[in-house]
């Protein structure tokens, strides 16, 4: 997975056809937990790009997108939010797979 690197890096990413952000941070229990099926999630959703954003790191664009929970996903398409799976609690691989397929209806 991607990871960002500045705010203007997450305004050009944003603009593309199908971006997935996810929100996470190095301390989080919960966002380990999604780390060994995130590849398998990738792999099965081709059509998306995914892109790792550290919260601690970009705190002010996590404000500015009312992002609070950990992790958490927002997703882009032409520089429109098009969904977003946020809250505070752990997410499964079958969570994030319905959030995917949500998006594409």
């Amino acid at each position: 997975m991607e990871e960002l690197k500045s705010v203007e890096q997450f305004n050009e990413l944003k603009k593309e056809e199908r971006v997935v952000f996810m929100f996470t941070a190095g301390w989080c229990p919960d966002c380990r937990f999604v780390d060994p099926f995130l590849p398998m999630i990738e792999a099965d959703y081709p059509e998306y790009t995914f892109v790792s954003v550290d919260r601690d790191e970009f705190i002010d664009l996590c404000g500015e997108l009312d992002v609070y929970g950990i992790p958490s996903f927002v997703a882009f398409s032409e520089g429109e939010e098009t969904g977003r799976f946020v809250s505070k609690d752990r997410k499964t691989k079958e969570e994030i797979e319905s959030f995917l397929n949500g998006l594409a209806s």
